[in-house]
């Protein structure tokens, strides 16, 4: 019996298939939007804090820049000046917003839906302080990532602390803290500069 000739056995592949390329892109879902908090008292806020929000600001969706509350402090700067300085301060910038909290920097993230804490590092014993807490609050809460950020090298050593004492000894603070926070610090505390300088300069009584 002659063998008939047949045509090769014809396999259905789905439609898809046939036309993907491996030079087609992948299917993505949407990217998680990126909420950071950078959390602090900025009294008063120097240009330190300024360039560590401008160069978050263009990592992360949204910057939250978190004014904490702490009744155990008292401030130079009262909770409402400081964020109307913060608030004037990083107005050009789209994707970043003033807040006020006050508990736990981790409880404060769940709130507002933030998956990151951004934190400056200026020297050595910054990170040894910020590495414990980064752990700590990785404890109580894993999903939160902490990222941290060496400020630009003219900043290096601006703190809060640092320019609120040179201020009040009449010290120059020129370049260390934006020209609104150097008005408003000048404003603040000329009239107690002024009143120590008198009183030094006042002869004692002799005996």
């Amino acid at each position: 019996m002659r063998s008939e000739c047949r045509s090769p056995l014809a396999i259905a592949i789905p439609l898809p298939c046939r036309i993907e390329s491996s030079f087609a892109p992948p299917c993505r879902g949407r990217l998680k939007k990126v909420t950071a908090i950078y959390p602090g008292s900025f009294d008063p806020p120097t240009n330190g804090h300024l360039d560590l929000i401008e160069r978050g600001s263009k990592i992360f969706d949204e910057l939250v820049v978190a004014l904490l509350r702490n009744p155990e402090k008292d401030p130079l700067f009262s909770l409402g000046e400081r964020r109307r300085m913060l608030e004037a301060l990083t107005s050009e910038f789209a994707n970043v917003r003033v807040d006020t909290f006050d508990g736990l920097t981790v409880d404060y993230a769940a709130k507002i839906k933030a998956s990151a804490v951004l934190r400056g590092i200026r020297a050595l014993s910054d990170y040894e302080y910020e590495l414990q807490m980064a752990l700590m609050n990785r404890k109580l809460q894993p999903q939160l990532e902490t990222v941290f950020m060496m400020p630009a090298e003219q900043y290096s050593y601006v703190s809060s602390r640092l320019v609120r004492e040179v201020a009040k000894l009449g010290g120059s603070i020129a370049g260390l803290v934006p020209q609104m926070v150097e008005e408003r610090l000048r404003e603040k505390l000329e009239p107690a500069v002024k009143l120590e300088n008198a009183r030094k300069s006042k002869p004692g009584k002799r005996g």
